[in-house]
């Protein structure tokens, strides 16, 4: 007999059973379609929290609900025992955006930069003619955030997420973003690899310069030396380029992504360049739900929707005024705004006093947006946000800082 269908309240059912370890917002979201979400009492809310730059398409786009609609009758599961025609097409996609090398898939964006930095560890290895231990020093930035898992926190200098976790894992320093002499002068004999998010995203929407990106993959070239990139955030599509680091035109040695990638189906991967990818031997690494058929299908309908609808030219396209746009708002409100931040749809206002309230406030007149960084509010909307969308953001913001006066 099925479990009878509780009809307690769900934010009952969260105070009694759900760990507390999110600061969550005082609603519960119901519905979701295109751009905009509802909660359990009929409002709509204008949905630039994207699930954290997860939604690409919005809500329940019908390409990729009908695909993985489709796939779910057919075949969900089956194991990286076997081969599937889904995770094969979509390595191959991958590749053909990233360059030649291989693909692993994985589940989340913390899973896919753990893969990179035990990428970074057999390299070293390699590097120091087989010797573990040795070579495994990995150069940060300062500010970044990789994710939750031991390795992830360990390349994260942040108080917030490594207190009470200590120790973690060894070999890891920090230079400054955009600052390549910092980097620089931590490079010795014994470093494996350079590892950093293209944009920052959640210590505050801070983008690696594209001179300093160039820079760093001189660097690495010359010491021999990964150039690791995280672009879970904000990578697959989300600055106008499928990956942000392409504005530079830098290739990498290895990518970690997620997010964005499965369009709300959880899905992460990393590429690594044909020089390093025979380092991952049968036995080495693996991951029991990564690229499963469905994941997979998930991803590659987010791609076709991505390439049939131009999503990279609607964001090139409509970004620019929306900037503009956001923009005037700092200059009509420097007494709450300091500056914008980022790329595309990745966005980040800098508030003059800690994000939390304004994030509140935005919520309460139908706007969600994240913070990030302690005093920034992020704007995420979705790949094929509409200008009206865009400039509906604009209006709420505008609106919510008119009340402060």
């Amino acid at each position: 007999m099925s479990a009878e269908i509780t009809r307690q309240p769900t934010a009952d059912l969260y105070d009694a059973h759900v760990l507390n370890n999110y600061g969550r917002a005082p609603i519960t979201l119901v519905r979701g379609l295109g751009s905009e979400v509802w909660d359990d009492e009929g409002k709509t809310y204008l949905d630039f929290t994207s699930g954290i730059a997860v939604s690409a398409l919005g809500h329940c786009h019908p390409h990729w609900v009908q695909a993985v609609q489709r796939q779910a009758g057919e075949l969900i599961h089956a194991s990286n025992l076997f081969r599937n025609p889904q995770q094969g097409e979509l390595a191959r996609r991958l590749v053909q955006r990233a360059g030649p090398g291989r693909v692993f898939f994985c589940n989340s964006g913390a899973e896919a930069n753990e893969g990179l930095l035990k990428l970074a560890r057999l390299h070293g290895v390699r590097k120091s003619g087989g010797v573990e231990g040795q070579c495994i020093k990995v150069i940060g930035a300062e500010n970044a955030f990789h994710g939750r898992t031991f390795g992830g926190m360990s390349a994260t200098p942040q108080e917030k997420i490594q207190g009470g976790f200590r120790p973690l894992l060894a070999g890891f320093s920090f230079g400054r973003l955009n600052d390549l002499q910092s980097f620089a002068d931590l490079i010795d004999e014994d470093t494996a690899a350079i590892f950093l998010e293209t944009i920052q995203g959640e210590g505050g929407i801070n983008p690696a310069t594209p001179e300093f990106l160039r820079g760093l993959r001189k660097l690495c070239t010359e010491h021999n030396v990964l150039l690791m990139l995280d672009e879970v955030q904000c990578g697959i599509g989300r600055t106008g380029a499928f990956y942000a680091f392409e504005h530079a035109d830098v290739r990498p040695d290895a990518i970690g992504m997620a997010k964005g990638l499965g369009g709300g189906y959880p899905m992460g991967a990393i590429w690594i360049s044909e020089t390093s990818a025979d380092l991952f031997t049968p036995g080495t690494h693996g991951s029991t739900f990564g690229g499963t058929p469905l994941a997979c299908a998930a991803a590659l309908a987010v791609l076709d929707v991505i390439e049939r609808e131009d999503l990279l030219g609607n964001v090139t396209r409509l970004a620019p005024a929306w900037h503009a746009a956001l923009q005037a708002m700092i200059d009509e409100f420097p007494q709450h705004l300091k500056r914008l931040k980022g790329a595309g749809f990745m966005i980040g206002l800098e508030m003059t006093e800690d994000a939390l309230g304004w994030v509140a406030a935005l919520r309460d007149q139908g706007l969600l947006a994240p913070p990030a960084g302690g005093n920034v509010v992020r704007l995420l909307p979705p790949l094929n946000a509409t200008a009206a969308e865009l400039q509906r953001s604009v209006d709420v913001f505008r609106r919510v800082l008119a009340a402060r006066g």
